[in-house]
């Protein structure tokens, strides 16, 4: 089959690689019918997540048919039309039962390299590096799924793939970003980051009962994006003072919540922003907190910080003593796919939100490589790329 994979640093290339197969009773095979890119597979491409192998499989947002199941998988039939969420969960640990399906227990296989980091390891993760199981990835012709019994969610008839293909990930990204903000009735809420996740942290926001809704960015087609379809007040962080300009537009107070849908890669303007940059070109630094020091230090008192973008390892300088002393609460981490994706899939049917507004090119398989050069490098207008095999 075909298959997009990892070479090294702005280095992606499509390949032809063995056709997955069953291993294991609980898994099924996918005949991919759409994929994308998202936002955190530019950590891969930028080389800022370890343990990336050469020929590695790329792709977390996948969509398909079911071709071929194991013996013990009995929710869904050949020819089924399934989504797949980014995270891999068992379904019987203690997390899975407690609908914490990103921190299964069970999933990855290579937990002892997380824990050396991070003390405890979340559940693999597909095309997401050895460190979260070595999964192969879907963007490619076919998949294979384990815990496929778990992990496979039939698509009713009449949605295209489009229209559910980021219930995979992003748009339950952008709606737990959301919850974790506690949103109250008349509540202003700040959201650092335009791209596709910062999106539909925006459009739940107001699902959840946002009064007012402000995004930061400094790419006009993606603050034009909230304006127009997230009905957001937009910030230009290259041209304003972020800090004094919501101060002024909260009277003083500040956002009743602030979201970082930017994670590790963020740019900023300020002397922080370079000492950032040459900490981490020299790996002293591995992410770049520009915009968690921002939402830390903007939030109201006693307001809620969320943090669906990706850090991987360790940040320098966070202001965590105006966390503290400001009474912040701060609610992240990978999210709870399995949770989220059937309430989503209803606002999708019922009309309440079309998930399709986010994308801007649609490429074939094989023109992956440019794909991610676009999206990287925020050419032509790319805000989100879908792929079809």
């Amino acid at each position: 089959m075909k298959a997009v994979c990892w070479h090294g640093v702005n280095d992606v290339r499509v390949e032809t690689v063995p056709d997955p197969k069953i291993i294991n009773p609980r898994d099924a095979i996918i005949k991919i019918t759409s994929t994308a890119i998202c936002g955190s597979d530019l950590h891969l491409y930028n080389g800022y997540i370890p343990t990336m192998e050469k020929g590695d499989i790329l792709g977390h947002e996948f969509m398909g048919e079911v071709v071929e199941l194991g013996s013990a998988v009995k929710n869904v039939n050949i020819g089924d039309r399934v989504v797949v969420p980014f995270t891999i969960s068992c379904g019987n640990c203690f997390f899975c039962n407690r609908d914490l399906s990103s921190l299964c227990d069970n999933s990855n296989p290579n937990a002892w390299m997380v824990e050396k980091q991070m003390g405890h390891s979340p559940s693999g993760l597909f095309g997401y590096s050895h460190l979260f199981g070595g999964y192969a990835g879907g963007q490619a012709e076919y998949a294979r799924v384990p815990f496929a019994d778990v992990g496979l969610f039939k698509i009713p008839d009449g949605l295209t793939d489009e229209q559910v293909l980021f219930l995979t990930d992003i748009f339950p990204t952008g709606y737990m970003a959301a919850e974790n903000c506690n949103i109250q009735p008349g509540d202003i809420v700040a959201v650092w980051g335009c791209g596709p996740v910062g999106q539909f942290a925006i459009q739940s926001a107001y699902l959840l009962g946002a009064e007012r809704v402000i995004a930061i960015d400094r790419v006009p087609e993606r603050l034009q994006m909230a304006k127009e379809y997230g009905k957001a007040e937009i910030l230009n962080y290259e041209e304003v003072d972020v800090g004094e300009a919501l101060n002024e537009m909260t009277g003083g107070r500040g956002p009743d919540a602030c979201i970082d849908a930017v994670g590790m890669e963020a740019h900023g303007t300020d002397f922080m922003a370079l000492y950032d940059q040459v900490k981490q070109a020299v790996r002293l630094e591995t992410d770049r907190p520009t915009a968690l020091r921002q939402v830390i230090v903007s939030c109201r008192k006693g307001g809620h910080v969320s943090i669906p973008g990706v850090y991987g390892g360790f940040v320098d300088k966070v202001p965590l003593g105006a966390a503290m002393n400001k009474g912040l609460t701060l609610k992240m981490g990978q999210t709870h796919v399995h949770k989220y994706l059937r309430p989503l899939l209803e606002h999708v049917q019922n009309g309440e939100i079309d998930p399709t507004f986010v994308i801007t090119h649609r490429l074939p398989l094989e023109q992956a490589p440019h794909g991610y050069e676009i999206f990287k490098d925020k050419k032509d207008n790319c805000i989100k790329v879908v792929l079809k095999p």
